[in-house]
């Protein structure tokens, strides 16, 4: 199993920025491919970024790309979301997921979840 822990969200001026963490460890994470997710209140959980575990290549969904950037660092066994620009809109949970392919948006293709960490953006 992969086991997934997020952290680094907080309450931010809307045009700041914020970095997610993501903290994975478990037998076969190596395996996934890594995966932002967010869910505002009474909305599904939509598909943020998602990055090759092994490579280099990324996915963005359009709503963030230019602002978002999400890396890697496979020596910490860590993938991180740096959101620049935020806007009110960007107000979430957002999830950290292991799926099988950093082309996957779909939530029901990801695996493993961690609990989620809080992102609001005040303007």
């Amino acid at each position: 199993q992969v086991q997934l822990v997020e952290s680094g969200g907080g309450l931010v001026q809307a045009g700041g920025s914020l970095r997610l963490s993501c903290a994975a460890s478990g037998r076969t994470f190596s395996s996934y491919a890594m995966g932002w997710f967010r869910q505002a209140p009474g909305k599904e959980r939509d598909f943020v970024a998602a990055i090759l575990w092994s490579g280099s290549n990324t996915n963005y969904a359009d709503s963030v790309k230019g602002r978002f950037t999400i890396s890697r660092d496979n020596a910490k066994n860590t993938v991180y979301l740096q959101m620049n620009s935020l806007k009110p809109e960007d107000t979430a949970v957002y999830y950290c997921a292991a799926g099988p392919s950093y082309r996957s948006r779909m939530e029901k293709e990801y695996a493993y979840w961690g609990q989620g960490t809080q992102v609001t953006v005040s303007s």
